[in-house]
């Protein structure tokens, strides 16, 4: 640990840095490929990430996660000694990890300011939006790396999605559970425990053979909501909640849109007249029924919902934001909409 007087001059020396590459772009694009390593520990590891080739000289001991779905990978690879910093959430952390959240210092509930971040001095940063690595975010990756910081963005919001329109962008090919296990392996092998990342993704693989066995519930029809009353933020086709869907066979109403999130007017749901509502239950408070409880008595009493058949009948599952979102936690929400068709007979 440097003298407290050397990390502040360091510190300032990072701010000023950063103030003056404002001017500077970032962003990746949509390919990624291999890792290759040298040497005997495993170290310099290049990756090919959304783009752009970011090398690791050594193992990060002192890492800043900037999404909940980041870090909850790097905890669940047992490398809560290693963060130095977490930001951007929007539910409890996962089962099973909460004495290793507890351990990490929370920068931000939401999107924490470029200075906060650099303030923890961290020797990589890992995000899993392009949103919080680009323009109107946390700081572009190019003004990090100028910084010498390593950056890592999770492939899958760049590999088969544009993001260059609306804010969460639009998938031009089906995300599959392949791009989260290729985030478990890639951010495994820059911390240098690519043997944990394998264990990991094995775990997951098991799980949703787990979930699915059995299951055939291709009469049935789902809607996500995500957040927002007034103009709901509904799941297209071929994001999360489309492998969640393909994972059981059923049918999305909105599989016609390509769009991550589009914002659809509550008229339109009811001409669709899903089976099975599927509900974000966040905590964070930056829309309007953030949580279940607000949703569904939003459901119950808007003239142009309370008769769809799945609010008539309560068929709800409740799912977290991360489970709705392209993380390991996709896998919870494949079991728990697995369980919701089971239990309203609708699972075959």
């Amino acid at each position: 640990m440097p003298p407290i007087a050397s990390t502040v001059r360091r510190t300032a020396l990072l701010i000023t840095g950063l103030v003056l590459l404002t001017a500077c772009g970032g962003g990746g694009s949509t390919s990624d490929g291999p890792a290759r390593e040298s040497s005997a520990d495993g170290f310099p590891v290049t990756l090919e990430n959304c783009g752009r080739t970011v090398t690791v000289d050594a193992a990060p001991q002192h890492a800043v996660s900037l999404n909940q779905g980041s870090t909850e990978i790097l905890l669940s690879l047992g490398l809560a000694d290693r963060l130095a910093g977490t930001a951007t959430w929007t539910d409890p952390v996962m089962k099973g990890l909460e004495k290793d959240e507890a351990a990490v210092p929370r920068i931000a509930e939401n999107q924490p300011s470029s200075e906060k971040v650099l303030a923890e001095e961290p020797d990589f940063v890992s995000a899993s939006f392009e949103s919080t690595l680009g323009k109107g975010g946390v700081a572009s990756r190019d003004q990090f790396e100028k910084l010498g910081v390593p950056t890592y963005l999770s492939p899958t919001d760049c590999a088969g999605k544009d993001n260059a329109g609306s804010s969460d962008g639009s998938r031009t090919a089906p995300l599959t559970m392949d791009g989260v296990y290729g985030e478990v392996r890639d951010l495994a092998k820059v911390f240098g425990v690519p043997e944990r990342g394998e264990k990991l993704i094995s775990s997951l693989r098991e799980r949703i053979d787990e979930a699915t066995a059995e299951v055939d519930a291709s009469d049935a029809t789902l809607l996500y909501w995500f957040a927002n009353a007034e103009a709901p933020y509904l799941a297209g086709c071929c994001g999360a909640p489309g492998i969640i869907t393909e994972e059981l066979g059923a049918k999305n109403v909105f599989d016609d849109t390509h769009e991550e999130w589009p914002q659809i007017n509550w008229e339109t749901v009811a001409d669709r007249d899903p089976d099975v509502l599927v509900i974000g239950d966040l905590t964070r408070k930056s829309q309007t029924a953030e949580s279940a409880k607000k949703k569904i008595e939003f459901l119950e009493s808007n003239p142009a919902t309370k008769n769809l058949d799945a609010v008539r009948h309560k068929r709800y599952v409740l799912l977290s934001g991360q489970a709705m979102n392209p993380t390991i936690r996709t896998v919870e929400g494949v079991e728990r909409v697995a369980a919701g068709l089971r239990s309203f007979g609708l699972a075959g």
